[in-house]
C-alpha cells in the first residue's frame, strides 16, 4: 500500500475519496456546480466500502449538496478516529433548503460555516480546512487566514490551507505553521508544473483534484455521448474544459487513447493508471477521485496497492503528453 505521510504524522494512503459528487444536487437556481443527482444508498455504501478497502482521506466541502455530502461523510466516517476529514468553506450553506449562497468570507460567516461542518461532520476539532475561492486575490487573504489561527487556536480545527491553483498566492502563506496543505488541479492533462514545485520545495500536501478530469480519464466517455441537464460538465463554465455543452471533449478522448497502452500495465484499468501517473509524478500528491457508487471507490482506491510506475514507464508517458498540442 503506497502511504504518505501527513501534516499530524498520521500515515494514510496515497488516494483518499472525493466526496464533491455524492453531495448530489441543491435547490439552486441557475447554472448547476454538482455532478447531477445521487443515490444515498449507494454513497454510503461506497464510502463504507471504501474505509473498509483501506482509505484514510476524505475529501468533502460544506457546499457540496448545501451540507449533504458532509452529512453523509458525517454519519458513515466520522465514528472512525483514523480517518481524516477535509472540508472546506467560504460559501455559506443551508443545509435545511439546501441551498448554497454567494461567498463570503469574513471572519463571523467563516466561523458559521465551520460550527456547521462540525456539527455535520460530528467532529468537535476539523482536521483540516480549505479556503474554497479558487482565484480570490492574495492580497485579501491574510485577514482569511488570520480567522483561521484564532479557529486554530479555539481548539475548533487542526490546520488549514487553499484550495487554488495559483503558486503565486500560495507561495505567501506556506510558511504559516498551520498552513499545511493545498488543493489544486493536477491529471495527466494538467501538469500544475508551478504549484507542484511550491509543494514539493515546502514539503506540503498537495490534494489532487479533478485527478481524472472530471470523468473523462475513466474512459467511460466517448464522443457524442452526453452528461445530464442538471450535471456540473453541462453548465457551460469556462473552467469546465474536459467538457462543453454536456458532452466530452473529442481532442482529449483522443488523446486519452493515445495513452491507453502506457497507462494499462499492470492490469491497472485506465483510471487507475491516470492515477498511478500522479503517484508517480510528486510524492506530495495524493489523488482524491469522486465516486457516485462502490464499484467506483474500489476502482480508484485500489489504485493505492499497485507499485509505483517505473521511471521507463514515466518517461515514456511523458513523451507522449509532450508530443501533444495543447494549452495546460
Amino acid at each position: 500500500m503506497q502511504k504518505i505521510k501527513l501534516w499530524n504524522g498520521k500515515q494514510v494512503p496515497r488516494v483518499g475519496m472525493g466526496c464533491w459528487a455524492i453531495g448530489g444536487t441543491t435547490n439552486n437556481e441557475g447554472p448547476s456546480a454538482s455532478y447531477g443527482d445521487v443515490n444515498e444508498a449507494d454513497a454510503r455504501a461506497g464510502l463504507n466500502h471504501a474505509y473498509e478497502m483501506g482509505a484514510r482521506l476524505f475529501d468533502t466541502a460544506a457546499s457540496y449538496g448545501a451540507g449533504r455530502s458532509e452529512s453523509f461523510v458525517g454519519d458513515e466516517i466520522s465514528k472512525h478516529e483514523d480517518a481524516v476529514i477535509v472540508t472546506k468553506f467560504g460559501y455559506p450553506v443551508d443545509d435545511v433548503k439546501r441551498l448554497v449562497s454567494a461567498e463570503d468570507v469574513s471572519p463571523a460567516a467563516i466561523e458559521k460555516v465551520i460550527d456547521g461542518s462540525r456539527r455535520r461532520l460530528k467532529r468537535d476539532k476539523l482536521d483540516l480546512v480549505l479556503l474554497h475561492l479558487n482565484n480570490y486575490p492574495t492580497e485579501k487573504a491574510k485577514p482569511v487566514f488570520d480567522c483561521l489561527d484564532e479557529l486554530v487556536a479555539k481548539g475548533k480545527i487542526e490546520a488549514y490551507g487553499w484550495s487554488s491553483d495559483g503558486a503565486e498566492g500560495l507561495a505567501d502563506y506556506v510558511e504559516r505553521p498551520h498552513f499545511v496543505a493545498f488543493e489544486n488541479d493536477l491529471n495527466l492533462f494538467t501538469p500544475a508544473t508551478e504549484v507542484m514545485k511550491l509543494a514539493a520545495e515546502n514539503n506540503i500536501l498537495s490534494i489532487s483534484r479533478l485527478p481524472l478530469a472530471m470523468g473523462l480519464l475513466t474512459g467511460k466517455y466517448r464522443p457524442k455521448d452526453r452528461v445530464a441537464a442538471n450535471d456540473v460538465r453541462a453548465q457551460g463554465f469556462d473552467w469546465v474544459r474536459f467538457f462543453k455543452d454536456g458532452q466530452p471533449s473529442e481532442e482529449y478522448i483522443q488523446k486519452m487513447d493515445m495513452l491507453r497502452d502506457l497507462l494499462c500495465v499492470d492490469g491497472r484499468t485506465l483510471a487507475q493508471g491516470a492515477l498511478s501517473w500522479i503517484l508517480a509524478y510528486s510524492a506530495n500528491a495524493l489523488p482524491v477521485p469522486g465516486f457516485k457508487t462502490m464499484a467506483q471507490a474500489e476502482e480508484n482506491f485500489a489504485t493505492a496497492t499497485f507499485d509505483l510506475y517505473s521511471s521507463t514507464t514515466m518517461l515514456d508517458i511523458g513523451a507522449m503528453l509532450a508530443s501533444f498540442d495543447y494549452q495546460e
